[in-house]
């Protein structure tokens, strides 16, 4: 008796694991939120008919960048489609750092975020060109952690607005490109040696970079922060995960990095996991797909479903599939449902309250 009861418990094992992850069938049933992305387009009719077919919200990012349209332009289009379509699409808004120096650019620059803010932005995004790009009147690179600077986070922490950061590039931007371990960071940094930091020991190392980030967040211990991109952290899971305990109220996106997540669990599938399981109420899910001027809203939308099922498939179930990423297939991760669901959408809420307020058109099929 004893034995056929311990039988019929391992056989029902499997069953009851099944049950606990989403397959590839649920893709377009469970509702998601895509909080990192880039919509410049003026019309947005096919993103808008492919997002509800997939069950996402969106939140769409303002940058200062100059491959972008304007920033203020980016304001424009945001606002317009947020306030259309508030039930699934937000914004998250931008300044731009010309004449910081200049006395009164911090009431200026909150001033104008302030506008922003009422028009409905849930976040302000802060750029890597702080750090990499901005210089003083003397020529001398600005940190994000520069004093000159305080004024304005101060400001931001005092409004209680979330900062999206993005602080640095990924490590593989420091590395000779034969060690690079994604083949989109190889690539590009072969196309564009002058972004490739390894070629230019003049510029801040990557550690000077992430110094400079956590000194910022020591400065202001009540800015409400973000870490897009795995806080530049992608390479190391165990890196990130002292970063995310030394600062708990932070969160992090995965938005653009999940090849580098899919290096390491390619090497060590189970630490993937559980730092994903460990972590579940701090990290978003987020593609970081921008819609260039050139390319036509239709195939946007279709790149954007390759991409969304890709990294579903990745995280949600066990399937092994092909990335452009890597050479070799990676094993999904196969999180718990409730994980999955954190990651593709409760932690987008919780970070941004006031964002996807209208009911969502698409009613949610379990």
């Amino acid at each position: 008796m004893r034995l056929t009861l311990i039988c019929f418990m391992l056989a029902a094992l499997p069953a009851r694991a099944a049950t606990d992850t989403y397959t590839m069938a649920d893709f377009d049933k469970v509702p998601k939120i895509d909080a990192h992305l880039h919509l410049h387009g003026d019309s947005q009719d096919a993103y808008l008919a492919q997002a509800r077919k997939d069950n996402f919200r969106a939140l769409t990012i303002n940058v200062d960048y100059g491959d972008f349209p304007p920033p203020a332009r980016q304001r424009v289009v945001a606002s317009k489609l947020a306030r259309a379509h508030p039930g699934e699409v937000a914004w998250a808004a931008t300044f731009s750092t010309k004449n910081f120096e200049r006395a009164g650019w911090t009431q200026a620059t909150l001033k104008d975020l302030d506008t922003a803010l009422a028009d409905g932005a849930v976040g302000v995004k802060v750029w890597k060109n702080i750090g990499m790009e901005l210089r003083d009147a003397s020529g001398k690179l600005v940190m994000i952690d520069d004093p000159r600077l305080s004024p304005l986070f101060d400001g931001l922490a005092k409004r209680g607005v979330m900062v999206l950061g993005h602080q640095g590039e990924p490590h593989n931007c420091w590395l000779p490109l034969e060690q690079m371990t994604v083949n989109s960071d190889r690539e590009y940094f072969k196309a564009h040696p002058a972004y490739h930091m390894y070629r230019h020991p003049e510029m801040p190392g990557y550690e000077r970079q992430m110094a400079a980030r956590d000194h910022l967040l020591a400065k202001h211990p009540t800015l409400r922060f973000t870490g897009v991109h795995l806080a530049s952290l992608e390479w190391n899971i165990d890196r990130l995960a002292r970063f995310l305990d030394a600062h708990p109220t932070v969160n992090v996106d995965v938005a653009a990095r999940i090849g580098q997540l899919q290096y390491q669990s390619q090497r060590d599938p189970q630490g993937v996991r559980a730092f994903f399981v460990k972590y579940q109420d701090r990290l978003m899910y987020g593609s970081d797909l921008a819609q260039s001027a050139a390319q036509p809203d239709a195939d946007f939308a279709k790149d954007l479903d390759t991409v969304w099922r890709r990294d579903w498939r990745y995280f949600a179930t066990g399937d092994s599939q092909s990335v452009p990423e890597l050479d070799t297939p990676v094993t999904g991760l196969a999180l718990p449902r409730r994980v999955v669901d954190r990651l593709f959408r409760e932690n987008a809420e919780k970070t941004f309250p006031t964002a996807w307020k209208a009911a969502p058109e698409k009613a949610v099929r379990r």
